[in-house]
């Protein structure tokens, strides 16, 4: 059975911009992206959610099937932290806190290496290497499962010009950034290499769901 690289609830704004400009330690995906995550933190199977509620649907749907046969993940090291260069502090473990939300091996994708580490049942390690390489490290830690693509748009990319991608659900939430880093232009630019369906939901999210040709 073949392993897959998937691409899960990858969120954009209208205008194609996967973060914001000015990345901080306040402001994870930079430049306030306003309500385009909103949806996903509505639902009922929100992992972080600490109220009764929340709704079901087709955005449940996703967000259940987030973490669904995953053995791994790769991220870029924007999405790990705010930190560029050099690491200067190694103190710093991620967004997440002691109990990370991943619950597999992490690959952070990075041009200065650092030890890996474990908070929880989350293995962080630190790789330099082009995408093939990496992917197939993260194959390894997955054990027969998939790997997940985290992020951000430009590690996205980054796998999607190695053609190495083989499903996408991409969430384009009906805000504009104006600016920061693209996922794309338009959706359209894959049309040749992989089959889409557009599927609106209530929340006013339009999922892109891509798959290989």
């Amino acid at each position: 059975m073949s392993q897959l690289l998937r691409v899960q609830n990858f969120n954009v704004s209208r205008d194609g911009f996967g973060a914001g400009e000015h990345q901080s330690l306040e402001r994870p995906f930079g430049a306030d992206p306003g309500d385009m995550f909103a949806w996903a933190g509505a639902t009922a199977s929100w992992p972080m959610r600490t109220d009764p509620g929340g709704s079901r649907g087709l955005d449940d749907y996703f967000t259940r099937d987030h973490a669904r046969n995953i053995g791994a993940e790769i991220m870029g090291r924007n999405k790990f932290g705010p930190q560029r260069g050099p690491w200067r502090d190694h103190d710093w473990r991620g967004w997440w806190g002691d109990e990370p939300p991943f619950h597999t091996p992490v690959f952070v994708l990075t041009h200065h290496e650092r030890p890996s580490f474990t908070l929880s049942d989350t293995t962080f390690h630190f790789v330099a290497g082009d995408p093939a390489t990496v992917l197939e490290r993260a194959r390894e830690a997955a054990q027969g499962k998939d790997v997940r693509l985290g992020g951000g748009p430009a590690t996205v990319r980054q796998f999607l010009d190695a053609d190495l991608v083989d499903t996408m659900h991409v969430a384009v939430s009906p805000v504009e950034l104006g600016s920061g880093v693209r996922l794309w232009e338009s959706p359209d630019e894959l049309l040749d290499r992989f089959h889409l369906d557009v599927v609106p939901s209530p929340s006013g999210v339009i999922h892109h769901l891509f798959w290989r040709r």
